[in-house]
């Protein structure tokens, strides 16, 4: 286990429904980090922007983009999560992948589908939560709209980092600042928020707002809204530790199941 976790999020524009485009734009952006990093975080359909036409950009788990997804892992030797429209047994999945440095690939579905996109309509919904164990830390990866349904996210399994990849608009931009900092508070963990930049197929604008918030609500990032921006942030197990013994919340937590 490590005390830290380095984390570069990259908050980019997309170029629209067109994965080698998007792959040779994020291949060059990852030349830019020279620090070495634990984790590599991209947003929500980082090859594609957020279309509700698959079909044209689809690709398999043995697609060209999961491949690159690894090579790039394996050479850079450090994790990269994102997620990217993945075709199976029938169904599109707005699927989140989260590529180890040793090319394993862990996967989460989104759960809750963007029904004012009519996302429901062309892609299946996911129907289990992600706890990925990665340096000693506890990682749980979701994908936007989840961000507002807290008891999906509700801490139950004491992991340490929750992550969000998103393609959040800016005409709704203050739930996302908003619902971020809450998660973190009400979790007593990080909270990672991955957005795009840049005005989609559809003429929708995103205007970033990628932040990183403490287990009490502090923001820790500086990066800058409507622009293309690597910012690496380091977060701290003793952090965690110290709030959570000291404050003891979580141990007071609801008890529930979902069904």
């Amino acid at each position: 286990m490590q005390n830290e976790l380095k984390i570069a999020l990259l908050q980019s524009d997309l170029f629209w429904e067109n994965p080698e485009q998007n792959r040779v734009h994020f291949t060059k952006k990852f030349e830019d980090i020279s620090d070495a990093v634990d984790l590599i975080v991209l947003p929500e359909m980082f090859t594609s922007g957020f279309t509700m036409n698959p079909e044209k950009v689809a690709e398999t788990m043995y697609g060209e983009t999961v491949v690159w997804m690894q090579e790039i892992a394996l050479k850079k030797q450090t994790a990269i999560v994102g997620s990217t429209v993945i075709s199976e047994n029938g169904c599109f999945y707005n699927r989140l992948l989260f590529v180890h440095p040793n090319g394993i690939i862990e996967t989460y579905d989104k759960k809750h589908t963007f029904t004012l996109a009519g996302e429901d309509k062309v892609y299946t919904a996911g129907q289990s939560k992600l706890l990925v164990t990665y340096k000693g830390w506890k990682i749980c990866p979701l994908i936007c709209y989840d961000l507002r349904f807290p008891v999906w996210a509700r801490n139950v399994e004491d992991y340490d980092v929750l992550i969000y990849v998103a393609n959040w608009p800016k005409v709704r931009v203050a739930a996302w600042v908003a619902l971020l900092k809450a998660r973190a508070i009400e979790n007593m963990s990080y909270c990672v928020g991955v957005n795009r930049v840049g005005v989609d197929g559809n003429g929708h604008e995103y205007s970033g707002h990628t932040a990183v918030y403490d287990v009490l609500g502090h923001q820790l990032d500086t990066i800058q809204e409507n622009q293309e921006a690597i910012e690496i942030i380091t977060l701290s197990k003793s952090h965690i530790k110290t709030y959570r013994e000291k404050l003891n919340f979580l141990n007071d937590k609801d008890v529930f199941t979902l069904e």
